[in-house]
């Protein structure tokens, strides 16, 4: 049986991706140092010492 109650549906153009921050900057030891860094508030509010639970 054939739906009649939807007309013909136009094809979703397509998207383009976003950037991804990540990708932005290399990974070097000066970045991902200052990665934890930038956390460190949020592991103490969750009680962690050291990176571990």
């Amino acid at each position: 049986m054939e739906r009649t109650d939807q007309g013909p549906q136009e094809p979703t153009p397509p998207q383009q991706p976003r950037p991804n921050p990540i990708f932005r900057q290399p990974a070097t030891v000066e970045t991902c140092q200052a990665d934890y860094a930038a956390g460190a508030d949020i592991r103490l509010r969750l009680g962690w010492t050291d990176g571990q639970r």
